[in-house]
């Protein structure tokens, strides 16, 4: 099974439940959440009380993605607020370990998540710790950016050392033709915005990447 994530960094912000609900509607299984604070990357997005806001109007699991300096110092908040997933950056915490540790011990699953010029080698000795690894197509901070290739090509060094269960997450440029790249490399979870949410047929669009 494919798990799709629609990214609401696409959707209309102004009418933020109407596009949760489209999705849903149309078989997302996830809602993917971009978390940025203009420190780890240029641009910032949203926070804890919006959070706390789409929990109350879908059923989806969401999936929280910390683009932000020091996530120990949040993962308490966001997980009070509603977060199924949270998902760190390697690059961004100084206890990995212990990191993974408090984001379980609010009964969320743990993601970590490396940016395009990370190795994969560095995320082994967490594999059988985490839930879920994200590896990003893209530079982490805007949509809209050209899939990277070259990034998904750690997928399949990462799934050979990873346990059965481990979600292997792609986020950044995902489409009908890249997503078909990453679920051969063996990913299982993937992140679109801008290919569903501007597509004209957003069930065609989210069946397309399975």
């Amino acid at each position: 099974m494919i798990i799709v994530s629609p990214s609401i960094l696409s959707a209309d912000f102004a009418n933020l439940e109407r596009d949760i609900k489209r999705v849903e509607d149309a078989g997302a299984n996830w809602l993917h959440i971009d978390v940025m604070d203009g420190h780890f990357v240029p641009n910032i997005t949203i926070g804890v009380p919006v959070v706390k806001s789409i929990k109350k109007v879908t059923k989806l699991p969401l999936d929280v993605h910390l683009m932000i300096e020091n996530p120990e110092k949040y993962v308490e908040s966001f997980a009070k607020a509603g977060a199924d997933i949270i998902t760190f950056h390697f690059e961004a915490s100084k206890d990995i370990n212990g990191l993974i540790r408090l984001i379980k011990s609010f009964g969320v699953k743990a993601g970590m998540s490396i940016k395009p010029k990370t190795p994969a080698d560095v995320v082994f000795p967490y594999l059988n710790a985490l839930d879920l690894l994200l590896v990003m197509t893209v530079e982490p901070g805007f949509g809209g950016q050209k899939f990277m290739q070259d990034c998904a090509e750690k997928i399949p060094a990462i799934k050979e050392k990873a346990k059965d269960n481990l979600i292997i997450q792609v986020d950044g440029g995902i489409n009908a033709q890249t997503a078909r790249i990453c679920t051969q490399y063996g990913a299982n979870s993937l992140v679109a915005g801008n290919y569903i949410y501007g597509s004209n047929d957003i069930q065609k669009a989210i069946k397309s990447l399975v």
